[in-house]
Formats: C-alpha cells, structure tokens, sequence
C-alpha cells in the first residue's frame, strides 16, 4: 500500500477534521488536541453525509446529519444510528506533510 501526500499539517487546526479527495474518493483528516493525525473514508455509514463538516471531539467525529459518532483511531461506531465501521487509514507526518497509507 503506498503512502499519498495529502496535506500540509498547517493546513489543518488543532480539534479539526479536514475534507481530503484523492483517487475519485472522499477522505476525513482528522488532528487531534495533542496534535495527533488519523484518518478515514470522508462519508457517514449511514447517510454519506461528509464528516468534514462533522464535529470533532476528542476521538470521535459526529456526523452533521443525524449526530451518529465513530472513533477516528479504529472507525468503530460509537452511537445511534450509526451501526457500520468506517474504514480507517495509517497517517503519518513527514516534514510538516501528512502522508495517508491508501490500498493499492
């Protein structure tokens, strides 16, 4: 699986998610208080409604359309009426870039 270039870590805040799009699919960036990095595919499970404009708290995201949550460092679904996973993906920071691991 190779690592993408997908933002610069200035590009996103602190307790923030960040829209990302690569490949003709949608991704969630997410940074944490203590300035850790995750991500995820960028639509809710249950109404493809992009996280980007979610909530952001502590390690979970809530989704816009109907306050569903999933933690950002597993995807588990955290509350109803989100049932499905989201899928997550390795992030790491290198030289102030954040590099998302996507399948082949």
């Amino acid at each position: 699986m190779p690592w993408i270039e997908a933002i610069s870590a200035d590009d996103i805040d602190r307790d923030d998610v960040m829209r990302w799009d690569y490949g003709g699919r949608t991704y969630a960036i997410y940074r944490t208080e203590d300035d850790e990095f995750f991500a995820s595919d960028g639509l809710c499970t249950h109404e493809k409604v992009h996280l980007a404009d979610g909530l952001l708290m502590d390690y979970e995201i809530e989704c816009p359309k109907h306050n569903g949550r999933f933690d950002i460092r597993d995807g588990s679904a955290r509350r109803a009426p989100v049932c499905e996973a989201l899928r997550t993906y390795p992030v790491k920071v290198d030289v102030g870039m954040i590099y998302v691991e996507l399948p082949d």
